[in-house]
Order: C-alpha cells, then structure tokens, then sequence
C-alpha cells in the first residue's frame, strides 16, 4: 500500500520521482504527490487521482530544476482520497511522506492543537509532519528521534528539511523502506522496482535505524545514534523485469512467463538433492514435526491449500492453514515442535508477519516463503526459501502463486526424504516432471484464444461459482479470487459436495458455473453435481484433462457442459500447476472484455502493509 520515493544527485528530481512512483503505481493508489528544492525552498506540488493528474499540474509550472526531493502515491485510510490529504504534508520547516499507520495520533493531534498548530488535513501523517516541526531546532537526526519516541504504529518515513537542500532523511517502523546506491547519487524507495532503472545495489533500513542520505553518502544512525555499517545487498532483478515488453498488461505478461518462472525456481534448489541450505533448521527438527501450520494472505493462502494438500500425501504430517490476520488472534494449539510456514510475497505483508511474530512465542521453527531479498518476514523467520519470481507488478498475483506452490512441494519431497517416506530416484522422477510441466503451460498458453471465447461468453454475468474436489477446490479457490481483484465480479467458491447443501438454490440460468475436474478418481462424483447443476439451468464451463475427455465424455459432451477446455494430460499430483493457467487467463480476459484496470484494479494494493 502507498509508495515512497527520494532522490538526491544532480539529474531533476521531480522527472526521477515520477518515474519512480510509475514503477510503484501496482501497490494501489488514490493521489499523488512531490516536494522537491527550488531556490533553496521545499515546492510542494500534489493531486487526487492518478499519476497522471499530478504529471499534468507539474507540466503546468516553470521549468523545474531541482536536484533533491521526495515522492509519494496514496492509499487512503485516515481521511479521503483529495489533494488536501494528499501527500507530502509539511510546515515551513519540512515536508515528508509516510507509509503506514499511526495509531495514537488523535491524542497527539490535540496535544499539537494546544501547542498552536493548525491542521489542514485529516491524515495521521499531517501529525507527524508537525511534531517533527515542534520538536526540530535545526538537527534533524535529534527531532526525528524525538518523533519516534511519541508515536505508535507503522511508518516508513522520507523527510526533506529546508534548512539542508541536498539531504534525505529517512526512518522505519513495521513498513518496507530501502535506501537505494548509485554513483553521484542516491535513492530511498519502498520498493525495488522504483530504482532499478539507475542502480541494483541497496541497504535495508531496519527498525529504528535513521538514514541521512545525500548525493555521496549514505550514513545510517542506530537507536543511540551512532554511526553503523550496512550490508549492500543486490537485486538480481534488472529493469527490464518490470516492463511490459509489448504486453498490453503486467498480468499478461507475467502469466506468460510462469514456465520459465517455474524452471527458475526449482532449478537453484536441486542439484541431484534438494537443498535449501537452512542455517538455522536440522533435519532433526524435520523429522520431529508433529504438525506444519501454514500461514498467510489472499493468494498466498490458497498457496497453502495446496502445499496442505501436497504435504499430507507425501509426508503423513498433518497440515493446518491459517488466514494471517485470523491466526495471529486465534487461540491456535501449537506445539514447540510444530513448524510454521509464512508465505508471502513481499515479504511485507503486515498480518503475516505478526502471526509470524506470535508463532515465534511459541518457541517452534519457522519458515519463510517470500520473493523479495531481505524482507521484514525473512528477518524474523529462523530460515527462508526464496521463489525467484522476479518483479510481480500486477496487482492481482499469477506467477508469484506459481513458484509459492513450487516450493510447496519441494518442501514436501524434501521432508518426505528426511522421513524415509521417498528415495532419491522417486525424488529425481518428481523433480524432472515438475520441469517438463513449461511445457504444459506453454501449450495452454499457446491455446488462449479458446479461453477468450469462453470470456466473451461469461463477461456480461454479475455473479458466478467455482467448484471442485480435492486439489480442484484449492485451486478453484485461487481462481475465484483471481476473478473478483480484478473482474469486479461476485464469485464464490465451494467443494462441489457443499453445493447441495444450500448454495444450489443460488443456481438459474443466470447464475453460469465453472467446474474443475481433473481427478480421475473423482470425476464420476464430479459429474453427478455438473449433473444438478445443468438440471437447474445453469451455464457450465468445465475445466478437465485431456485423458478424462477422452475416457469419461466421449460423445456425451454436449450434455455435461456447455463448454469443455481440456488442459494437456498431467499427473494429477501435479494438476496445480497446469489446471491455473486457463483460470488466471479466464480471469484476465474477462476484466479486458468488462473494461476494468487489470494490474490496478479499484480499492487494492499489492502489498498490504497496514492491518
């Protein structure tokens, strides 16, 4: 949520800003803003809406030289979308941008009324801009500290004052901010595609840590504000990563890139084994695991449902998965020998790292499943398995959930291996099948005009169920998420033996349903609710194997489904991976054919930072 930009050096910082908050439009936004040196004062120029109608008011000025500055995009929560509420928010002394929430700035919003400040916005930001002014007498590392002492909450903070024209300050508290190195110049950004453009070597800003950035140096202060030395840490991301490359939109693209995305992660994993080369995790504590609870959010956590799935079968664990932000004030039994899982795909992901957190009071081991390089959840897990996805910029996640299943089941091979449960060759059968699964996408990839036809069909309809047993449910879960981000419309999904059981009554012809049945072992069960759901008047679109079609449908297709799409034959433990492609393009087609903004769809971000 919200997106932060700084620069310092000598190109014109509003071109830099801007360009920076384009490559960070996909973590969701309702207004936008810049305040930047002219002449040795703090400009500040902002506006409601899309990045767009902030380009268009600074088109509007002079010729703007300035070589320092920070940028902000927002996501409203205290106070509407309007360019009053609009960052950057500051006093004749400053100006800042801030990511997060701050909990307790009522009390101090009437603290700074008494003292003779005047507010002009509804914002908790607006708070911090004035304490900062109340306490600054000229050293900004000492008034920043002063800040951090009074507030409560998240913030990841980038700060310009007046009286030092060529410095950016910067702090964090439980929201993602790194500091970006280049030669002559420097970057703060929320995250890494913002800079890529002009470096790939950056520091991670811890909790408490203020950075004083100028074009030629970095310094970090710690709690007791001395002076400290940071790792530089570099992306193996590269520009071109996060452009279209000729696709109309980043989830196009990036679901075209799931083969090879797929290949890319398992490949640094396996090496004839499987390692993940833990540093703190023992195979002794794998083979003592009692039970794996899976945590984490929206596609994440479908993610689980999978690995739940996948781990039960290959490793007789039993697997629980849990919602982020209902985990973490649930009464949840855990044993100190249980191992957690995070998933996620920032890392930043606010309810996912305090359910992290209250699983580490427990004392039992944890994993974390992320894509990005240092990370706040890959800080406070005992080990990390990376996904390798490369920027995922469309909002609604395609690839990411591809490789986080990935890892799902070398996680399951891997334990199972431990356990005496597979031997090396199973393994090594397993891993070169996961592989030849590029194919299998790319050639449902290559038949996705089939897909927009049925899209054409759906897209005038309002409301619409997903159904499946078994690993279909889980993945018709991912699919019916995928449909309402970013097709804005009603989907729900049920494990086809629940429909009778009230949801039924939902169907009439208006009401079309798309079926997943790629078990052979469950397709005559599967058929039986097609069946009740035809009998009704309902529309279906059914998603099945090759192989099912051939044996099972024969010349009866017509009478089961009103449309068929056969994804190639596929072993069915490994049915994830390929039976998600035709839905994350059903998706995609049906929010192109409705009009909507495919990577920005209306009210989400791509990280959710705040609770």
């Amino acid at each position: 949520m919200c997106g932060i930009v700084g620069y310092v050096g000598e190109k014109n910082s509003p071109e830099v800003l801007i360009d920076g908050l384009k490559k960070l439009e996909y973590r969701g936004y309702d207004s936008a803003g810049i305040a930047f040196f002219e002449e040795n004062e703090i400009n500040i120029i902002k506006s409601r809406g899309k990045l767009q109608n902030l380009i268009n008011k600074i088109n509007e000025n002079k010729k703007i030289h300035s070589t320092c500055g920070i940028g902000h995009t927002r996501w409203a929560t205290h106070g509407e979308p309007s360019h009053i509420n609009s960052h950057p928010h500051g006093s004749k002394t400053l100006a800042i941008v801030h990511n997060g929430i701050i909990e307790n700035y009522l009390p101090l919003k009437e603290e700074l009324l008494s003292k003779g400040y005047n507010f002009l916005s509804q914002t908790d930001s607006e708070v911090l801009a004035l304490l900062l002014d109340y306490y600054y007498e000229k050293d900004p590392i000492f008034a920043v500290n002063k800040m951090v002492e009074k507030i409560k909450g998240s913030y990841a903070l980038g700060i310009i004052f007046r009286d030092y024209p060529e410095k950016i300050f910067a702090v964090k508290r439980d929201s993602p901010l790194i500091i970006g190195k280049g030669k002559g110049e420097n970057f703060i950004a929320s995250d890494i595609p913002a800079i890529l453009k002009y470096t790939n070597k950056y520091i991670i800003l811890e909790e408490g840590e203020i950075a004083e950035i100028t074009k030629e140096c970095i310094r970090i202060y710690n709690r007791d504000n001395q002076l400290i030395e940071k790792e530089i840490l570099t992306a193996t991301w590269d520009e071109n990563a996060a452009e279209k490359n000729g696709f109309p939109h980043f989830m196009l693209k990036e679901i075209y890139e799931e083969g090879e995305i797929l290949r890319k992660t398992i490949s640094p994993y396996y090496d004839g084994n499987i390692n993940f080369k833990f540093q703190n995790i023992t195979d002794e504590n794998i083979n003592s695991i009692k039970k794996i609870h899976i945590i984490g959010c929206g596609t994440a956590m479908h993610a689980g449902l999978i690995g739940k799935n996948i781990i039960e079968k290959l490793c007789k664990i039993p697997v629980e998965v849990h919602i982020a932000s209902e985990f973490r004030y649930s009464e949840t039994v855990i044993d100190k020998q249980d191992l957690i899982l995070a998933i996620s795909q920032s890392g930043e992901t606010a309810d996912t790292i305090a359910a992290l957190k209250k699983a580490g009071d427990y004392g039992c081991r944890t994993i974390a499943v992320v894509n990005v390089l240092g990370s706040s959840i890959t800080r406070i897990s005992d080990d990390v398995i990376y996904t390798f996805a490369g920027p995922e910029i469309s909002v609604a996640s395609t690839k990411a959930y591809l490789v986080q299943i990935a890892i799902m089941y070398l996680l399951a091979l891997k334990i199972s291996e431990i356990k005496n449960l597979i031997s090396e060759n199973e393994i090594a059968e397993n891993i070169s099948y996961m592989l030849s699964l590029e194919k299998k996408i790319n050639q449902i990839l290559n038949n996705s005009d089939k897909i927009k036809h049925f899209a054409y069909d759906f897209h005038g309809y309002e409301n619409l169920f997903y159904i499946g047993r078994g690993l279909d449910y889980s993945i018709a879960a991912e699919a019916s998420l995928k449909l309402k981000e970013i097709s804005y419309i009603h989907s729900e999904t049920y494990a086809a033996g629940e429909l009778k059981h009230g949801a039924i009554s939902l169907i009439t012809k208006d009401f079309p349903v798309i079926a997943l049945a790629t078990d052979e072992n469950l397709f005559d069960k599967m058929l039986s609710n097609i069946k009740e759901i035809k009998s009704r008047g309902g529309k279906v679109l059914l998603i099945t194997t090759e192989n099912i079609a051939k044996e099972k449908l024969s010349d009866r297709k017509e009478d089961i489904a009103d449309y068929i799409f056969q994804i190639p034959e596929t072993k069915h433990l490994f049915i994830p991976f390929v039976a998600i492609i035709p839905l994350q393009l059903f998706a995609y087609y049906m929010a192109v054919l409705r009009g909507c903004d495919v990577d920005k769809p209306r009210n989400l971000a791509k990280s959710v930072t705040v609770e």
